[in-house]
């Protein structure tokens, strides 16, 4: 099933299943991105601020010296905040670590720009210590730059991560390109539905990362989710109707992942049950949240982990 896949508004395909690379450490990448595609998985997710598309690269040319060929492998990485106002610097960079020609994804990561002369090529911070932000930069501003990108060959597809409707709003009013993708935080306790709804009515798709939480979230043990995934004889991950990025560096549970199968409509309501049970019971947990200072529009409290 690793072969399923959902249409972008470019015409393009993008798999239903990513391998994320997120915290994934350093010496364990590269085996996990070669093995991954080795068994079938045919989209691989980095981004520059994770520190690791040297090893990514490593991963997709092991591949590609296995006879995989370019054209058959999905390629997602994403623009970093110090990057805002220099997009092109960021896309040949990482072009470059992962050596491609042209990723079929590229990705504002979050919509907030940071100081790009800042005390750190990520993480810049005021004596403080809080985030040195730009504050006169807006988004919108570096969809504009994104967009330039399409007509250079470097990018198939351009799109967001971490949009809000708000945001979403405010970058459609003057995009010339409507985003492909909204990458998004997305799991039972963190439905986000009307972020959802807007893609949907938009025609923008959403990938889901995190779809049980992040790492050691409760909900790879919640008895509903484990309901479900024992009566189809899977593993626990949940995804409504999107792509669904899963992170690992395990040679059995990358496999394990590929297992995707469609819900029916009890398996839904039994989901969507133990989901409104959290939000109205105050349990809603966003799990990546971070430390910026900005308020990002998300209708839900972000009461859980933050990325310092």
């Amino acid at each position: 099933m690793a072969t399923k896949t959902f249409k972008l508004n470019t015409g393009a395909e993008i798999p239903a299943l990513g391998l994320g690379t997120w915290q994934s450490a350093a010496g364990e990448v590269e085996n996990a991105v070669g093995y991954a595609l080795s068994v079938g998985y045919r989209h691989i997710d980095a981004a520059y601020c994770y520190g690791n598309e040297d090893e990514v690269g490593e991963g997709l040319r092991t591949a590609f010296d296995s006879g995989i060929e370019r054209k058959d492998i999905f390629v997602t990485t994403k623009l970093w905040c110090t990057y805002h106002s220099r997009v092109e610097e960021a896309l040949n960079k990482s072009l470059k670590s992962l050596g491609l020609d042209y990723v079929d994804l590229y990705l504002v990561h979050w919509p907030v720009a940071m100081n790009p002369n800042g005390n750190h090529d990520k993480f810049p911070k005021h004596e403080d210590g809080s985030r040195d932000l730009i504050k006169d930069w807006s988004h919108v501003q570096t969809w504009k730059a994104m967009e330039k990108l399409v007509a250079t060959g470097k990018v198939k597809a351009i799109g967001v991560c971490n949009y809000s409707v708000k945001y979403l709003e405010q970058l459609l009013k003057e995009a010339s390109i409507v985003p492909a993708v909204n990458q998004i935080e997305n799991h039972p306790s963190l439905p986000q539905q009307e972020v959802v709804d807007f893609c949907k009515e938009k025609g923008i798709h959403v990938t889901a990362y995190s779809p049980l939480g992040s790492t050691g979230s409760p909900m790879f043990e919640a008895a509903p989710i484990v309901e479900v995934a024992k009566k189809r004889g899977v593993t626990p991950a949940i995804a409504r109707g999107s792509s669904v990025l899963a992170k690992s560096v395990n040679s059995e549970r990358i496999k394990a992942n590929m297992e995707l199968i469609d819900l029916d409509t009890e398996d839904m309501k039994t989901l969507n049950a133990y989901a409104d049970g959290l939000e109205k019971s105050g349990k809603v947990v966003r799990y990546v949240y971070p430390a910026f200072g900005v308020n990002f529009g998300f209708k839900d409290k972000p009461d859980g982990m933050v990325l310092s």
